[in-house]
């Protein structure tokens, strides 16, 4: 799966979405009111042209809630060390103009992979602070 990973990713094949969407599309059979993607940052969407978490919802209505703040990293997540994952500070903020989506609804996270949990946990505050009933995370590879 590590091999497949850094293939869709950091290679750039866009096209190993379609071998991967169908696990996740099985996963949301369970009908969340909300589906939110990770977001990713402005450097890596001109480094590699897509967003691997969107690319793997193809075909299903997501919305985009969350964004990366401006001027986040210097470094990139798969770079970095579980202690420097953890002691992450808060990446996202929330894209106000979508705020009514969140209010008293179910929402699912999805991201592709899962290391230490802070990206979902980070998400999961902002939404829950924004007045969602629930937030549960689903993740391609752990």
């Amino acid at each position: 799966m590590k091999d497949f990973m850094k293939q869709y990713k950091f290679n750039g094949d866009y096209y190993l979405r379609k071998v991967f969407s169908g696990q996740i599309h099985r996963q949301l059979k369970k009908c969340p009111d909300v589906i939110v993607p990770i977001p990713v940052g402005t450097d890596t969407m001109l480094t590699r042209g897509f967003n691997q978490v969107t690319g793997l919802l193809e075909l299903v209505n997501y919305s985009n809630i969350l964004k990366v703040k401006a001027k986040r990293k210097a470094v990139r997540q798969s770079e970095k060390n579980r202690r420097q994952r953890i002691e992450l500070i808060q990446p996202f903020e929330l894209i106000q103009s979508q705020k009514y989506l969140i209010e008293n609804q179910s929402i699912l996270l999805v991201d592709d992979v899962y290391t230490t949990g802070t990206t979902i946990r980070h998400a999961a505050s902002l939404l829950y602070h924004a007045g969602a009933t629930s937030v549960r995370g689903l993740t391609l590879a752990r």
